[in-house]
């Protein structure tokens, strides 16, 4: 079977054929692409990053692209990867490897010219595609071609072998065949993650969570999510997720009526409570406001309803926000099913076109009106701001001024 890129917008642009030019120059036949750039052409899926192997070192290749007058960083220099940037589009470049030793965890490597032995070490055959400076197609692999066209994920060479260098692609195995299969998980790869999944307890958390959301964010993850609980994967790596069936509805939801995908709704849609949800946190490390916006999703202050009123549903979004109300809408509409999908719609229309104003008084203005300072000021703006929120947020400054006059004589 025979393939070629040429067709690729991003193989032809300017930069990527500089670039791939001046190695070329450097060293004929010695340079390939490599990776997700190859794989998601061949299968006519977006390309994001750009990544070239080589049998040039490090040092060369950082000395050849200054020449050529692009920038070069050592973004990874002891796994031999420089980050090449031409015209502002980065490129990584990486020197061909072969593993020295692993711990499961991490790799040592040494700088190889065999383009069997970079393959070799990398993780699935639909990886390990390369292309080289005219487009042409390499399959070190032998199955890599052929997985790419038939959506199949599969380790390289014995699976076992390939968990046992690094157990990240335990998760690496579910995400990708979230991604790109078309049928059922390999059974011999499922087998092997099964065999070793106590091997995910020497992963660090930072690395399971970035993997999580890659996972969730595939436009269906139902199939791969479903592998992960059979051989209790999802369970061992991500306990507090129990949720599954309103995550089950939620995707269904998502793929049946083609509505936006977000990793992060999806993750509070499998989270059974807010507690869960900051437990998770906790457990995974998680950014202040991955953590905030979990809890947020999960609250219960607000009642959201399919039949909510313009008014309801403004007072709702400042009360909570837009992302929150948004979360809250995606997880309530999942509960009740595909029912009703206009008004749910519209919900979320209103979530990302209306924004919140802000109270038109100062602490300035209420002191001004004889409120004196202290904690009356506060009690005072929000009395007004009560007002203001049922009166449904009128533009009106002298309104506003009216009702604190009011509420300042009334706590004389």
């Amino acid at each position: 079977m025979t393939a070629s890129i040429q067709h690729a917008a991003w193989f032809k642009a300017p930069e990527t054929q500089a670039l791939i030019s001046a190695l070329e120059t450097a060293r004929p036949s010695g340079s390939r692409f490599v990776g997700g750039c190859v794989r998601n052409t061949l299968m006519g899926r977006e390309v994001d990053d750009i990544d070239i192997a080589t049998q040039l070192t490090p040092d060369r290749v950082a000395e050849i692209a200054i020449k050529a007058g692009f920038a070069a960083h050592p973004t990874g220099i002891e796994h031999g990867t420089v980050t090449v940037v031409v015209n502002h589009r980065p490129f990584e470049v990486t020197t061909l490897r072969r593993d020295v030793s692993t711990d499961g965890r991490r790799a040592t490597v040494a700088f190889s010219e065999s383009w069997e032995e970079d393959a070799q070490r990398r993780d699935f055959r639909l990886n390990a595609l390369y292309a080289d400076a005219t487009g042409q197609i390499h399959d070190p692999t032998g199955g890599g071609l052929e997985d790419a066209h038939a959506g199949r994920v599969i380790f390289i060479g014995d699976a076992h072998q390939r968990i046992r260098e690094d157990y990240l692609r335990i998760l690496r195995f579910f995400r990708f065949n979230a991604w790109y299969a078309k049928g059922p998980l390999d059974p011999h790869g499922l087998r092997a993650c099964a065999e070793l999944i106590m091997g995910l307890d020497q992963l660090s958390v930072e690395r399971v969570w970035k993997e999580t959301k890659k996972l969730l964010e595939a436009p269906d993850p139902r199939a791969a999510w479903e592998g992960m609980k059979a051989i209790e994967v999802a369970a061992r790596a991500l306990p507090e997720l129990s949720n599954e069936a309103r995550l089950d509805a939620l995707c269904t939801l998502q793929a049946e009526l083609m509505l936006p995908v977000d990793a992060m709704t999806r993750v509070a849609a499998a989270l059974p409570t807010q507690e869960a949800g900051k437990a998770l946190a906790r457990r995974l490390k998680l950014s202040n406001e991955e953590r905030d916006r979990l809890v947020a999703a999960l609250g219960d202050e607000v009642k959201i309803t399919s039949y909510m009123s313009l008014r309801e549903m403004r007072r709702a979004i400042y009360t909570i926000g837009n992302q929150a109300f948004r979360d809250r809408v995606m997880l309530a509409w999942a509960a009740v099913g595909g029912e009703k999908a206009q008004a749910w719609r519209a919900l979320i229309a209103h979530a990302q076109m209306w924004t919140p104003p802000k109270l038109p008084l100062s602490g300035d203005e209420v002191m001004a009106a004889g409120v004196p300072a202290g904690p009356k000021v506060g009690q005072v703006m929000r009395e007004v701001e009560a007002w203001w929120i049922d009166a449904d947020f009128p533009d009106d400054k002298l309104s506003v001024i009216e009702r604190l006059k009011a509420v300042a004589q009334g706590m004389a």
